[in-house]
């Protein structure tokens, strides 16, 4: 059975372990994470390549009595260096992506503001500045295709080289493959704004969530029997069609479907994304929802009347019943 929520779902029992360390400031680093194994990255959507790099820094940390630390930065990187670039979105923004690591188990984030004063920083500088002085690291792992520093200086082959160096090992992990495709962010991202929320889900390891706040719209959903949720949401969102859905309210699940688009059979022309929940008759209007989007079930359509988007809409609802009945 595919898992539903890897974010909910991956909450470790901690035994009595401390929540996950924060460190936002690099010149009041704990002396407990000094000598930690270490990976650095964006991890933008920790997905299934990132969950792999995080297995093998926790199990070497906790072989060697060590801390786990992850190196990440705010904003991402993209957004301060090419702020012009379009389409651009982060898969998990930093709240989800911080509440993502310590789901997994690792011990603490190291959060670098980033900068374009930060991004002048050479490879060198960094490494001796950061991960040698301040943090004195032990064992470094990083993705097979991370480069940093300026003008992406740094590379793996680099680091091994400081890493000889200055004392610390490097290791490079090499990339993780779903479905014939080499999982990437980029690639998450691609499919999301594809609309191919399914490949989407297999590269992420989880779901692709959109979450938000319920608001009234135009009530079209009730008026044809089939009375929908609103949504706002801060996160960019699929590619316009009709999904097969699970939302989350206030801890509960509920099975749907989600249409995200114009409503061009009524001649809308603000984009607007309505969920309709599986024998669902609760008042949420103003709550805070959340969308997992499990598989993609049709481009959005223009009926000639609403007799016909009702029947469609009923075959929807009975495909995506069927599919959502492999969703734990």
């Amino acid at each position: 059975m595919q898992r539903l929520g890897q974010r909910k779902m991956l909450n470790r029992e901690r035994m009595g372990d401390s929540i996950m360390k924060v460190i936002r400031d690099l010149e009041n680093i704990p002396p407990e994470f000094r000598k930690s194994i270490v990976t650095i990255g964006n991890f933008d959507g920790i997905h299934m390549g990132h969950q792999e790099i995080f297995r093998k820094l926790i199990a070497e940390a906790k072989e060697k009595n060590r801390k786990s630390v992850v190196i990440t930065f705010d904003p991402h990187p993209q957004k301060v260096l090419h702020p012009e670039t379009r389409p651009f979105f982060l898969l998990s923004p930093l709240e989800e992506k911080l509440q993502l690591i310590e789901d997994l188990g690792i011990d603490a984030v190291l959060l670098i503001t980033f900068s374009l004063e930060f991004s002048g920083i050479t490879a060198e500088e960094f490494v001796r500045n950061v991960l040698w002085d301040k943090l004195r690291i032990t064992k470094l792992y990083v993705g097979y295709d991370y480069v940093f520093g300026r003008g992406k200086g740094g590379n793996a082959e680099f680091l091994k080289s400081m890493g000889k160096e200055l004392g610390f090992d490097v290791e490079e992990i090499r990339a993780v493959e779903e479905n014939d495709l080499i999982v990437s962010s980029t690639q998450i991202r691609l499919s999301i704004l594809d609309g191919n929320v399914k490949l989407a889900r297999e590269l992420l390891g989880r779901p692709y969530t959109v979450y938000g706040h319920v608001v009234k719209g135009y009530q079209r959903g009730t008026d044809i029997g089939v009375p929908t949720a609103n949504i706002e949401s801060e996160k960019v969102i699929p590619n316009c069609g009709v999904y097969a859905v699970i939302a989350e309210i206030e801890g509960g699940k509920h099975q749907g479907v989600i249409n995200i688009g114009f409503n061009p059979t009524f001649g809308n022309n603000k984009l607007s994304i309505e969920v309709h929940l599986f024998d669902f008759h609760e008042n949420i209007y103003g709550k805070n929802i959340e969308i997992f989007f499990i598989e993609r079930l049709r481009d959005e359509m223009k009926f000639e009347s609403a007799d016909m988007l009702v029947k469609q809409i009923k075959k929807d609802i009975d495909r995506a019943r069927k599919i959502l009945q492999t969703v734990a």
